[in-house]
């Protein structure tokens, strides 16, 4: 069972930015991939944004050119930028980690948006 432990969310007001961290423990297989899904009060979890071992990317549409996000291998950690925050980017933050027989879930940290 992988341990996802996760940092870094808060209350930022828009245009402001946030960096979330999340750190894997306990696998005992290669991952694949780690991303970042949130969840916003009363609608469905989505993925913000992923990245692979190789370091290919993606993101959501409403998030692209403002959130970056970045991995360390050695870490097992993998970081979300947020820059240009706006008031719908308020949700849970969850990490998520891939390998090739489980996907794992991290507790999830809140990020307010708000004057």
């Amino acid at each position: 069972q992988v341990q996802l432990v996760e940092s870094g969310g808060g209350l930022v007001q828009p245009g402001g930015s946030l960096r979330l961290s999340c750190a894997a423990s306990g696998s005992r297989f290669r991952i694949a991939a780690m991303g970042w899904y949130r969840q916003a009060q009363g609608r469905q979890r989505e993925q913000v944004a992923r990245i692979t071992s190789g370091g290919s990317t993606n993101y959501a549409d409403s998030v692209k050119g403002r959130f970056t996000i970045s991995r360390d291998n050695a870490k097992n950690t993998v970081y979300l930028q947020m820059n240009s925050l706006k008031p719908e980017d308020t949700a849970v933050y969850y990490c998520n980690v891939e390998t090739v027989v489980a996907t794992s879930w991290g507790q999830g940290t809140q990020v307010t948006v708000s004057s």
